[in-house]
């Protein structure tokens, strides 16, 4: 799964860049790993997209639902896509003030969609039960402490791996 591969590069690149005791704001390794975030989120939104449509023909009586979930996936991946530019390029911070709504809730509904959408998957044997549970406890390492990234990301892959195992069947 590409998608936690670059959070998880982006998460060893942060460690590596704060080793000195502070992060290098427009360093290489602080560049290199929001690029790599940035793709991270944008993979993720094509994950949700995939997900949805594999959800619609398998669980059709849940498609309100897988809709929704997706809808506000993205929302908050373009939340997310927009704090990163910000971080990448100063003056489209400076000309767009970020709202405080997307710095909260933009992640919140991120999560939040892609874990509705591999709870939908359990019942109909795209993913075991654990799944959603490791995406879960990722979101939630990285929520508590950024440095945790490689260890979210990693949680994140594993809780993932059986929709790459599906994808593979079929």
């Amino acid at each position: 799964m590409t998608a936690p591969l670059l959070l998880l590069g982006y998460g060893l690149l942060r460690l590596l860049d704060g080793v000195d005791g502070h992060r290098d704001k427009g360093g290489w390794a602080w560049n290199v790993g929001h690029v790599l975030f940035l793709l991270g989120i944008l993979v993720f939104a094509v994950l949700l997209v995939e997900l949805r449509s594999v959800l619609r023909g398998r669980a059709p009586r849940r498609r309100r639902l897988a809709d929704v979930a997706t809808v506000a996936g993205l929302v908050g991946a373009v939340a997310f896509v927009w704090v990163i530019v910000g971080d990448l390029f100063p003056r489209f911070a400076d000309a767009v003030e970020t709202p405080d709504v997307v710095l909260l809730g933009g992640p919140l509904l991120f999560e939040l969609g892609l874990l509705v959408l591999l709870g939908l998957a359990v019942p109909v044997r795209l993913a075991p039960v654990w799944a959603p549970l490791l995406v879960l406890a990722g979101f939630t390492a990285i929520g508590i402490e950024l440095d945790l990234l490689p260890v979210g990301a990693a949680l994140v892959l594993a809780g993932l791996l059986p929709l790459a195992r599906e994808r593979r069947g079929r």
